[in-house]
């Protein structure tokens, strides 16, 4: 469940039913050393969105999760591409029926969810899954994932990240200190992760997450020639 915090569309565009701590980065880009599944969370503004935008564009090998939501999109956003924007309504059914592998209440306020098909299928195909969600998603893929690969995205530094949230300028004063409280209690639950990945340079820190999904890192020039 994303939270890179539109207007409301049909659920008929809905899929059909840093430093390691104490981790060595595997050196063997084969298939069989692939991680399923592997699941990046982390504070609000630490750039979680910028990352996986980045993975998007550079390494189509990746399958990334698209998550549904209930908050408006922001402008540039594409729905089926950055988010499925569903109504309140549509998204709780889907959550009844069973059809969300997570899903949570993010900041009080609008909902996110990632659709189980779509990731199980992927899985089952041996598709390199990236799923980029908050941390009560990430607590709810642990109990039904355990075997995935959670990777914590942290900031340079508690200034950075203030720095990161008043600097985008898309919510209120009031939406940024909610955040910001939020984002307290999500830095101190990275103790939970296996791998905690420092995002001080978009390219870097994409490159060290691929490398942990046992994928080969892009150089430069093969970015730079596409």
């Amino acid at each position: 469940m994303s939270q890179q915090d539109s207007t409301t569309s049909h659920p008929d565009s809905l899929p059909q039913d840093s430093s390691q701590q104490g981790e060595t980065l595997p050196t063997d880009t084969s298939v069989s050393r692939r991680v399923p599944v592997t699941v990046l969370a982390g504070p609000t503004a630490v750039g979680k969105g910028t990352i996986s935008t980045y993975i998007r564009e550079n390494y189509p090998e990746v399958w990334l999760s698209v998550s549904a939501t209930t908050r408006p999109a922001r402008p540039g956003e594409v729905d089926g591409v950055h988010y499925f924007f569903v109504g309140h309504d549509d998204f709780h059914r889907m959550a009844e029926n069973g059809e969300m592998l997570e899903w949570a209440v993010v900041h009080g306020r609008n909902s996110y969810g990632t659709i189980r098909k779509s990731v199980e299928d992927a899985a089952t195909q041996g598709k390199a899954v990236l799923l980029e969600i908050d941390l009560q998603g990430a607590r709810q893929v642990k109990e039904t994932m355990p075997e995935a690969k959670f990777v914590f995205l942290a900031p340079p530094s508690w200034d950075e990240l203030v720095r990161r949230l008043v600097g985008r300028g898309t919510e209120t004063a009031e939406e940024q200190q909610r955040r910001l409280e939020t984002a307290r209690i999500e830095l101190a639950a990275e103790p939970e992760f296996d791998v905690t990945i420092i995002n001080d340079d978009v390219k870097r820190a994409a490159d060290e997450l691929v490398t942990l999904m046992g994928l080969t890192p892009k150089s430069d020039h093969e970015e730079h020639s596409k």
